[in-house]
C-alpha cells in the first residue's frame, strides 16, 4: 500500500505481487485421526533488477534500461513504444503496458529515493522488516542461507535476479509440482 500511495497508483495497479503457494493434503488416518502434510507460504516480489534483465535485452528502443551506477532497471516512458516485448520476456511479470499511457510501467526501485540515500518506500514501510535493500553481496553475507529462487518463481539462472529469500520449512524448490499458486487471478488482475 505504501508503494501505491507513494507512486499514486490507481485501483488494480501494483508494482509488488504476493504469490500464495499451497500444497499437501489432509486425510483421515486408519485410526480415525486427521493426518495432514498441508503447507502454505507467501512470496512477495517486485522487479528484481536482474543482472541479466530479459526486459532490457528485448527492448527494441532502449527504453527499458539498467542503470550502471545503481543497478536499477527502469523504463523511459518517452522512448517506450508500448510493444510489450518486455512484458512477455520478464519471467517475473514485472513490467506491464499501461492502459492509460500505452507504455511500459514497472517498479524502478524508487530510484529517486535511492539517489537521495533513502530506502525504497516498500522497504521503509514494511512493518515486520521482511524486506531489505542494498548491495546484493552485503545482503548475501548477512543471510548466507537465503536462496535466489523457490516455487513458484522461475529458476534464478534465467536472469540472475538481485533477489534473496529466506525460506521457511515448507518452501519448495523452483519447478516443484508439490503445490500450486492459489491466487493466480489476483496477480493477473494487477494491470496498469
Amino acid at each position: 500500500m505504501a508503494c501505491k500511495d507513494y507512486h499514486d497508483l490507481g485501483q488494480g495497479i501494483s508494482y509488488r505481487k504476493v504469490y500464495d503457494y499451497e500444497g499437501g493434503a489432509t486425510c483421515m488416518g486408519d485410526d480415525g485421526t486427521v493426518v495432514t502434510d498441508a503447507f502454505a507460504y507467501h512470496v512477495s516480489i517486485a522487479c528484481n533488477h536482474c543482472n541479466q534483465p530479459a526486459c532490457v535485452h528485448v527492448c527494441p528502443t532502449g527504453a527499458m534500461h539498467k542503470d550502471t551506477d545503481t543497478g536499477l532497471v527502469s523504463v523511459n516512458g518517452k522512448v517506450c513504444i508500448g510493444c510489450g516485448y518486455c512484458t512477455m520476456a520478464c519471467p517475473y511479470h514485472s513490467p506491464a503496458i499501461s492502459d492509460v499511457t500505452n507504455t511500459s510501467a514497472k517498479c524502478d526501485g524508487c530510484r529517486s529515493r535511492v539517489a537521495e540515500g533513502k530506502l525504497p518506500i516498500c522497504v521503509e514501510a514494511c512493518p515486520l522488516r521482511a524486506l531489505e535493500f542494498g548491495d546484493i553481496d552485503v545482503l548475501l553475507a548477512a543471510h548466507p542461507d537465503a536462496v535466489r529462487s523457490l516455487a513458484p518463481l522461475p529458476p534464478s539462472s534465467d536472469t540472475s535476479p538481485n533477489l534473496l529469500i529466506r525460506t521457511c520449512p515448507a518452501a519448495c524448490p523452483t519447478g516443484s509440482t508439490e503445490g500450486h499458486t492459489t491466487n493466480v487471478d489476483e496477480n493477473n488482475y494487477l494491470r496498469f
